[in-house]
């Protein structure tokens, strides 16, 4: 028998969206290791508000929905808020009853700045690789590190000179003029971005087109590819080694560890300044290379070279499901803030993976 087409229009409901999420979602993990780290910050948060006036947005509700639009993709928050309004699963997640009304794009916007002025995503990331570490799935004795250009959010018309004098530009729309730069010499010495000062132009190798960029860096440790240290700076031409360098004093301890790294870093003063802070460059070699028989006689140094590959995995799910392929933010301030974040979001997603694993037998 055909059942009958009937809409209503308004209904009653006795069920919580607790109870409407399946036991086994993937979600539900993720939200127990987020719920535990925003507790342990409840105090940090306590000191970015006043004592007095009207409530605001809950930072842990602001930091749960930024989560999600990582995990799932979702291009601006326009539309982040717009499924908080009707998505179910969402609002279980960001912790929002059926009947709670969803804030406005700008006030969640507004809202979120005093989380960058918090150095909320910084907090947050430790404190995920720091339950991590309590879990024992992370290594202290081998590391990988990194770099990637990440493309700003400026156009190339915007690239223009720093003295005011530029190409020819046409007036057919005052909104959107065409700028004639071809066959123009561009440079960051000369030429820097109206709409993005902070951003530079780079080419991640010969005969790639040269686009406006930061570079994003990561240090990974070995034995699962967590994440375990971030740094954003501007895309010049020592950033990666100049990176490297400083996140290999930040790694914890005083025994020696080992650090894979592709050709780029197979610099003389690199692998000598990494001897000199207890690090064992295992770099792979150039034609002419400064890592010598001391490092690559050791059995450790080919596990190395095949580990270090899996920090090409962080990028790959920072820049498809992260958004960070076109950035979306400007500034170095706040692209450092959500790299950091989504760095954060990836670890998430490991531990949640790696805690649906079958224990060994």
């Amino acid at each position: 028998m055909r059942g009958d087409d009937r809409q209503q229009g308004a209904m009653f409901s006795y069920l919580s969206p607790e109870q409407r999420v399946p036991v086994d979602h993937p979600l539900r993990p993720i939200r127990q290791m987020v719920d535990e780290i925003l507790k342990g910050l409840s105090p940090r948060f306590d000191r970015l508000y006043a004592e007095m006036g009207r409530p605001s947005i809950a930072p842990e509700k602001l930091l749960r929905a930024l989560l999600l639009q990582i995990l799932y993709t979702i291009r601006s928050e326009r539309l982040l808020m717009e499924e908080l309004n009707y998505n179910l699963l969402f609002r279980w997640f960001v912790g929002l009853n059926l009947d709670e009304a969803v804030w406005v794009p700008t006030v969640f916007s507004k809202n979120r700045e005093r989380l960058l002025e918090g150095a909320v995503a910084q907090a947050f990331f430790e404190a995920v690789v720091g339950q991590i570490r309590q879990r024992g799935w992370l290594s202290d004795e081998h590391f990988s590190v990194d770099g990637t250009l990440l493309e700003a959010w400026a156009s190339q018309k915007s690239f223009q000179k720093k003295d005011g004098s530029g190409a020819a530009v046409s007036g057919d729309d005052p909104g959107n003029p065409t700028v004639d730069f071809h066959g123009e010499k561009r440079s960051n010495r000369t030429h820097q971005s109206r709409t993005e000062p902070e951003a530079l132009l780079a080419k991640k190798g010969k005969g790639k087109e040269a686009k406006l960029c930061y570079a994003g860096h990561v240090l990974i440790e070995n034995r699962h590819g967590f994440v375990v240290n971030t740094v954003l700076t501007q895309a010049y031409g020592r950033a990666e080694p100049d990176a490297a360098l400083w996140m290999a004093e930040q790694i914890p301890g005083t025994h020696r560890v080992s650090l894979g790294a592709d050709k780029g870093y197979d610099q003389t003063e690199v692998v000598q300044e990494l001897r000199g802070i207890r690090v064992t460059p295992h770099i792979a070699q150039k034609e002419r290379s400064a890592v010598d028989g001391r490092t690559t006689r050791h059995a450790g140094y080919p596990i190395s070279q095949r580990a270090r590959k899996r920090v090409e995995e962080v990028f790959g799910w920072m820049k498809t499901i992260g958004l960070l392929r076109k950035l979306r933010h400007r500034g170095l301030q706040r692209v450092g803030w959500i790299f950091t974040l989504t760095a954060a979001a990836y670890n998430l997603v490991r531990a949640r993976n790696l805690s649906v694993l079958p224990a060994p037998t």
